[in-house]
């Protein structure tokens, strides 16, 4: 049974942590192979589901040292069915692993909640193409697309859906609206460029209005991924509504754009310090940007530093 799923504590004004970049960190850091970016197979393997345990246990750490809350993501960001196809997984087996990828981290929170830290099980969803291709489907066809992976997040005990590295409205439309028939609180993540757009050209004002209007305003909040605070902050430089429905940050550790990180060859970490004094500073600014966590390049020692540098102490 879910246990946040009426009532998301994050969606008040304490900080929240997530965590970082799960697919690099399992990658470069602990030398897994992942076919196409997949830390969802890690599920069927012991090494593999050693090594997601500790990678989700050092975040719950750090958000427990800190006395702050945190929100978990499942590792199913390709957990959906055309990832699951050239994966060589069948509909019933791509359920299962996205149930076990929820299953995982009720053990995470059994281990780690307090009343000091409240632990979120969110179920990932990620976009059909590539996390950094703007390939654009009618919001009915993600809807239906999408519908099965946010069933079996229904079904289980995760208290919300998380759709990261969206790349367009139309399909994080069409996921809110598969969110909403199943009843799940949803949360959109937008990547975006180094100029602050979506991969489509879009604004961010304008994804997230688009995404409001077609949805009658399902997403509980928007987060930004997969970029350098550098990349958007002056986007965020206002103080009009759509600024406000962006309460999260999940940023890249490099300042490199999508394209130099397709070419590099070595990870690019960037300075966790630099980091968390740029989530201040954007917290400085925009105020109900609470949820705070990492992408590529990031692990928990960025999340650690991030906590440290915006966590409000008594």
């Amino acid at each position: 049974m879910s246990t946040y799923r009426t009532a998301p504590p994050q969606l008040a004004d304490a900080v929240f942590l997530t965590d970082g970049g799960i697919e690099t960190t399992l990658i470069f850091d602990d030398g897994f192979d992942l076919p196409d970016f997949a830390a969802f197979v890690l599920l069927d393997r012991p090494d593999g589901r050693a090594a997601l345990e500790r990678y989700f246990a050092a975040y719950a750490a750090v958000a427990e040292r800190e006395r702050v809350g945190i929100v978990l993501e499942t590792a199913t960001w390709r957990a959906s069915s055309d990832w699951g196809d050239r994966l060589g997984y069948s509909a019933q087996r791509l359920a299962a692993a996205n149930h076990d990828a929820v299953q995982m981290l009720e053990r995470i929170r059994a281990r780690y909640e307090s009343a000091s830290t409240p632990v979120v099980i969110s179920g990932c969803v990620g976009p059909r193409g590539d996390g950094y291709d703007a390939g654009v489907m009618a919001p009915e066809e993600a809807r239906d697309y999408h519908r099965p992976q946010i069933d079996a997040f229904a079904r289980s005990a995760a208290d919300l859906v998380t759709a990261i590295t969206m790349t367009n409205p139309s399909e994080a439309a069409g996921i809110a609206l598969a969110a909403r028939d199943a009843r799940m609180p949803v949360v959109i993540s937008f990547t975006v460029e180094t100029d602050g757009a979506l991969p489509t050209g879009d604004s961010l004002r304008s994804a997230i209005e688009v995404v409001d209007a077609a949805t009658n305003s399902h997403p509980a909040y928007y987060m930004i991924n997969c970029a350098h605070p550098t990349h958007f902050a002056a986007v965020l430089d206002s103080d009009e509504a759509w600024t406000r429905r962006i309460r999260g940050v999940r940023a890249n550790a490099s300042k490199l754009s999508h394209a130099e990180l397709d070419e590099a060859s070595e990870l690019d970490t960037g300075d966790p310090e630099e980091l968390a004094a740029a989530y201040a500073e954007l917290r400085r600014r925009q105020p109900q940007i609470t949820v705070l966590g990492g992408c590529c390049g990031t692990n928990h020692d960025h999340v650690a530093a991030i906590g440290h540098a915006c966590a409000v102490r008594a």
